[in-house]
């Protein structure tokens, strides 16, 4: 069983992680926590990897950094209403779904986050610079950028662009 309480990396603790994020924190100041605890040791391995590839680094270059969403095991997922893709996303890490085959199967883990004062594009290309990471979204420079950690390390840098029905398209860039 994991302690959230104990540290993922220098900067952060697994609680930073999982309990992130508007709908964990809408339940949660209702008084209706959602259990959001990974159950894998896999995953657990993946969020420190993650913090400790990516959001430590980051911390030492620009300060600090806001999580908007980290971890989603299926009870969150369940409760948000927007579109979210977690066979893709990284956001499971490495949880098993009802058929005990993987939420995800790109394993690693993911957050999607805000560094204040700063354009995501800026955070970005510094990212793609300095760091080991596997996909980067970017949905617009004052909306928080998606980094996932895993095995593939693919560095695939996505700019999500509306398309003409309004709903985001992926667009492969560079930086």
């Amino acid at each position: 069983m994991i302690d959230l309480d104990e540290p993922c990396g220098r900067y952060f603790k697994y609680r930073d992680l999982v309990e992130c994020g508007k709908t964990w924190r809408d339940h949660a100041e209702q008084g209706i926590p959602i259990d959001n605890l990974p159950r894998e040791q896999a995953s657990v391995d993946a969020l420190g990897a993650l913090t400790v590839a990516v959001l430590d680094p980051l911390i030492e270059e620009f300060g600090s950094v806001t999580l908007t969403y980290g971890f989603a095991g299926p009870m969150l997922t369940r409760k948000i209403n927007a579109r979210i893709a977690p066979a893709l996303d990284q956001h499971a890490a490495h949880e098993l779904g009802r058929n005990r085959s993987p939420i995800c199967p790109r394993g690693g883990a993911a957050v999607d986050l805000l560094v204040p004062g700063r354009a995501a594009t800026e955070v970005a290309r510094w990212i793609a610079g300095s760091l080991r990471f596997d996909r980067l979204y970017l949905y617009g420079d004052a909306r928080p950028l998606h980094v996932s950690f895993g095995l593939e390390t693919r560095r695939a840098i996505v700019q999500m662009l509306p398309g003409p029905s309004g709903r985001r398209v992926p667009r492969r860039i560079s930086l």
